[in-house]
């Protein structure tokens, strides 16, 4: 059951709000359409409901708003607009990445793709759909945790007779299943078609909640299609027999010698035409104000015409139907003995087994990061670039082992492997930002603690194997360039070891937080860029000059404060990771990550306070 309850979204200036205390519900087992024209407030109304949009009011679903379920995917599938999705991702990827998001094994992407009748299209990557094969993914992604409630946007906006028709048949089916079924809609006759209730709205109000049968009887009248060269004439003769025959006819003359008249049949027209000899091209049946023929035969994308266009979308949407149960309870594989019992609400219980866990969000994190080549990419344009600067500086000379190794001149703020380890942390969030995929699933993408950690601890990994594999690469060019010229064994590794991974890791973090806060990938970068150009300088001003007091023999008080002694080894780490810390670049990673982490804590309790 979906509850809508006085739902106001908040104005623009000199604007009335675009939704005004709608109220309605949606109930379990049916199909309802949210019926209006463009601009009448449907798809903010929806987006009210997923607490997306500023507004008040509330909607319950099965009794509980979108901020007091703790997994909403579970609950609703949503549909707005087009996929939301990198457009170099597979169909498979994409949705395998949303299968780790909402706690689903990553076969029921396969399964979905069946019942969608896309699996021949796995492979194909996002950007090369068509509009029908990208609702029917955007359906399967809706689908995947199979949830109770479907809330769609205009489902069938620029998809072809059979389409609909087969679309038509999938909520059907999943509303036979006991679920909710919401769609908008601007075509009445699609309402009256799909739909089991019908609520009209206009300029964000109510204007009516009737069932299918009602609304059809209040709103869609039956009227006669004419096409006649000699329309104007016609016309003139049916409104004279009518008047003489003191009938109620209403007749539209339309463009293209078209005329549409209420009151009267096909026969009646057909035989007042003949007596006055006026030439018809076509006569139909139709409901609605622009309605499909209801008797004239029609073509179908696959060539045929009149019944066998009609039977096989009745098969299209049957099939689909019975896939969506299948699919759903599991019953279509298991027979009779995989029948899951009805709940309370009338909907069996989902077979569809739940992968939950701490390791949900980074499941999902390694998909999103390698379903597209974009590492692969960052990581030969860095090693490229490392391994040129680290030749052109062993040719020049005069640059320390460390520096070279790490190819970082001095006029440089930072080397290519920092910059590429905060390039792959700013598109942590600036990808989820730009093709928000988890927007729907309200909570996820913004501000949940565990996708924070772990993009945070996916990052901090691939920045430290991307600075591994460019210290190795710089090192193997420049034997085999120079032999053992520039390279001579070090006397002090573990320092420059940990020097050379905090630098990475707060290159990647500081991107992470960036572009969380600022909500884009060239943000993050550009706060990475920030640390050495504006921040460095600063640290080296406050940390000029001698110490009044000496901090010697702080690891040895350090070891005394732990409950549990470290061995003394232990203190080398201690030291050479304070060490870093007090260097300039340290610590203003630490100042820079410090603040931005801050500012993250603080955007995500302003919007839950907003929301």
């Amino acid at each position: 059951m979906l509850q809508a309850i006085g739902l106001t979204s908040t104005p623009r200036r000199d604007h009335p709000p675009a939704v005004d205390g709608l109220t309605f519900e949606a109930r379990p087992g049916q199909v309802t359409a949210l019926l209006g024209a463009p601009g009448s407030g449907r798809t903010t109304a929806l987006r009210l409901m997923l607490e997306l949009e500023p507004g008040r009011g509330v909607t319950y679903f099965r009794g509980r708003p979108l901020h007091r379920i703790p997994h909403p995917a579970r609950e609703v599938g949503v549909l707005l607009g087009d996929v939301p999705g990198h457009p170099a991702r597979t169909v498979r990827n994409q949705l395998r990445m949303l299968c780790a998001a909402v706690g689903v094994p990553a076969s029921r992407a396969d399964a979905m793709l069946d019942v969608v009748g896309i699996a021949g299209l796995r492979d194909h990557r996002l950007g090369s759909l068509s509009l029908g094969m990208d609702r029917r993914l955007g359906l399967a992604a809706a689908l995947l945790a199979d949830p109770c409630t479907l809330l769609l946007d205009e489902p069938s906006a620029g998809l072809s007779p059979r389409e609909q028709n087969w679309l038509h048949g999938l909520l059907r089916g999943h509303a036979a299943l006991g679920g909710a079924v919401l769609f908008t809609t601007g075509d009445p006759k699609e309402a009256a078609r799909a739909a089991d209730q019908v609520v009209t709205i206009e300029s964000g109000k109510l204007v009516a909640d009737q069932d299918a049968a009602g609304f059809a009887r209040a709103r869609m009248r039956p009227r006669v299609a004419v096409r006649s060269p000699h329309a104007a004439r016609l016309a003139d003769v049916l409104g004279r027999e009518a008047r003489e025959g003191q009938r109620t006819v209403e007749i539209v003359e339309e463009s293209g010698n078209r005329l549409s008249v209420y009151g009267s049949s096909c026969a009646e027209i057909g035989e007042t035409a003949f007596r006055h000899g006026v030439l018809v091209h076509q006569l139909a049946d139709e409901t609605g104000d622009a309605g499909i023929p209801a008797q004239a035969a029609r073509p179908n994308p696959d060539g045929d015409t009149g019944t066998a266009g009609a039977a096989t979308a009745t098969a299209t949407a049957t099939d689909a139907a019975t896939a969506t149960a299948a699919a759903g309870t599991g019953a279509g594989a298991a027979g009779d003995a995989g029948r899951a019992r009805p709940t309370a609400s009338g909907r069996p219980p989902s077979a569809v087994r739940r992968v939950g866990g701490p390791l949900r969000p980074l499941r999902y994190e390694l998909r999103r990061v390698f379903g597209t080549a974009t590492p692969v990419l960052t990581a030969a344009a860095v090693l490229a670039a490392s391994v040129l600067t680290a030749l052109l500086l062993a040719r020049a000379g005069h640059t320390p082992q460390n520096r070279l190794l790490a190819a970082w001149p001095e006029k440089l703020p930072l080397p290519p492997a920092a910059l590429g380890a905060g390039l792959l942390g700013a598109l942590a969030f600036g990808e989820e930002y730009r093709y928000p995929a988890l927007a729907a699933d309200r909570g996820t993408v913004p501000r949940r603690m565990g996708l924070l950690l772990a993009k945070l601890g996916v990052a901090a990994a691939l920045a430290l194997l991307l600075g591994g594999l460019a210290v190795a690469a710089d090192a193997a060019a420049l034997r085999l360039v120079f032999d053992h010229g520039p390279l001579r064994p070090p006397a002090e590794w573990l320092s420059p070891a940990a020097s050379w991974a905090g630098l990475l890791v707060g290159c990647a973090w500081a991107g992470v937080l960036a572009s969380g806060v600022f909500r884009s990938a060239v943000a993050g970068l550009g706060a990475v860029l920030a640390v050495p150009v504006l921040v460095v300088p600063l640290v080296s001003r406050a940390l000029a000059g001698p110490s009044a007091h000496p901090a010697s023999g702080i690891a040895a008080r350090l070891r005394g404060l732990t409950l549990a002694q470290w061995p003394p080894e232990a203190d080398r780490l201690v030291l050479g990771a304070l060490r870093v810390m007090t260097q300039p670049v340290g610590t203003a990673l630490m100042l820079s990550l410090t603040v931005l982490l801050c500012a993250y804590g603080f955007t995500g309790l302003r919007g839950r306070v907003r929301w």
